[in-house]
């Protein structure tokens, strides 16, 4: 189901691409989080150390004390980007961590949030990001600003690797879910493809109509098809016997004229006469053509072609003993014709005593499938070492009633029905020069599938 075109790889590709945006919207915005959550962490542990070093201040009145200090070692490790600084009101430098040392480390210049608190973000000589937050702390007469820098780059580096790591994990979901896509619309579109089979089943003769269970949705629609098929058939038969009664009508009143004709002499007679004839003969003519019509609008048949060919053969050998037909088999299976069977035996039977009448004793007999813009399609080739036909003249036998041998027993219309079914079946007919010097003729028959029950006619 997963073919170009279907609508279940329109729904996969529009699945996946969905799922790409929206899988990797959620990447950034979970990495965005996350980095905010670290920077958040990192500004409560600031807050915390300057908290601790104005306790201290407090404690001990002097800020010079060696006691002022905290405990965590990285503010003792020098270019860690950890540092601590006091400093006076007038900001001279008068406490610091061991880190610090040899760091000119600049104050903070944002602006007091309503808690007194001051942040930004600067970068030490080292190039280390730092994120740094400084409060004003009050002892007697003096202020002093506290400054408690901790290092940033190291929260950006986790947040690049939850980032790399968290692609990683939403490309393997993306993956699974894109697989779950594929696996949901190939079980959503089987109903869609049983109908497919279902309807080709009949088209190709194998059932006589749309059969099976279908989803709510698509109920509606085999109904509609097998309702069609009720009607197409029920309407074929109508106009067959709407045809028919209007020829058997026709033909008393034209027998009468016919036989009065007949009875009297003179010129009115032989008029009268000639002209009932015709009209027999156009209502013999569109007879056969209705029947032929609706035989061939019946859907759901199909025939075995070399079956068919080889008992065809066989009759014509027995009916022109003095002619050899020979008929070369196919080495691999060859696809059934899609029609009824008794329309392609008057088609090659036409076509094959044709080619018997005409030959010097020679007539071969080809059938072979090929693939045109139609689709497949039989090609049943039938030659003979006759005296062919020329351009011109292969033409004009196409014609309805048109001989070119007045001599030769037949009347004309062979070739024609021949013709008109094979355009009724959507198929071709034409004729050229064989290898054995006669004529050559092609002709080119829808197909069904490879073997499978034969519909007996009717059915």
């Amino acid at each position: 189901m997963l073919r170009k075109g279907s609508i279940a790889i329109s729904l996969f590709w529009l699945t996946a691409g969905w799922l790409v945006l929206a899988l990797v919207t959620t990447g950034f915005l979970l990495t965005d989080l996350y980095s905010r959550a670290l920077d958040t962490t990192l500004t409560q542990t600031l807050d915390f150390h300057v908290e601790s070093l104005a306790g201290a201040l407090l404690e001990t009145r002097d800020p010079q004390d060696p006691d002022i200090a905290l405990a965590d070692p990285r503010f003792e490790r020098p270019r860690s980007g950890w540092y601590w600084i006091i400093r006076d009101g007038a900001g001279n430098l008068v406490n610091l961590s061991t880190s610090v040392v040899g760091i000119d480390l600049q104050a903070v210049g944002a602006a007091a949030d309503a808690l007194g608190r001051s942040t930004e973000v600067i970068d030490d000589p080292f190039g280390t990001q730092l994120r740094m937050v400084e409060r004003v702390v009050t002892l007697g007469d003096d202020s002093y600003r506290i400054t408690v820098a901790g290092n940033l780059t190291e929260i950006l580096k986790l947040v690049d690797d939850f980032r790399g790591q968290t692609f990683i994990v939403l490309g393997a979901v993306g993956a699974m879910l894109a697989i779950m896509s594929a696996i949901v619309g190939r079980i959503a579109m089987r109903p869609i493809a049983r109908l497919s089979a279902a309807v080709e089943a009949v088209r190709e003769g194998d059932s006589a109509e749309v059969s099976g269970t279908y989803p709510t949705e698509l109920a509606p629609l085999a109904e509609e098809v097998n309702e069609l098929l009720r009607s197409n058939a029920q309407i074929i038969e109508r106009a067959r016997n709407q045809v028919g009664n209007l020829a058997h009508g026709l033909k008393t009143p034209l027998a009468v004229l016919r036989n009065e004709a007949q009875a009297s002499k003179g010129a009115l007679a032989e008029v009268v006469s000639g002209e009932a004839e015709k009209m027999s003969n156009m209502v013999s003519t569109y007879l056969e053509r209705a029947r032929l019509a609706a035989r061939t609008s019946v859907v759901g048949k199909k025939a075995d072609a070399n079956m068919i060919l080889l008992r065809l053969t066989r009759v014509m050998q027995k009916i022109h003993p003095d002619v050899t037909v020979d008929f070369f088999q196919p080495d691999a299976p060859l696809p059934w014709f899609r029609g009824d069977e008794a329309d392609l035996e008057e088609i090659v039977g036409n076509l094959l005593d044709n080619a018997c009448k005409w030959s010097k004793g020679q007539v071969d007999v080809r059938v072979s499938a090929e693939r045109s813009d139609k689709g497949n399609q039989l090609l049943i080739r039938i030659a003979d070492n006759g005296p062919g036909l020329s351009d011109e003249d292969a033409q004009k036998v196409l014609r309805r009633g048109v001989r070119l041998d007045e001599k030769t027993p037949g009347t004309g219309l062979g070739l024609d029905i021949v013709k008109e079914l094979v355009d009724v079946y959507g198929g071709s007919l034409d004729l050229g020069r064989s290898q054995l010097g006669g004529l050559l003729v092609e002709l080119r028959l829808p197909t069904a599938r490879l073997g499978g029950p034969v519909r007996p006619p009717g059915t």
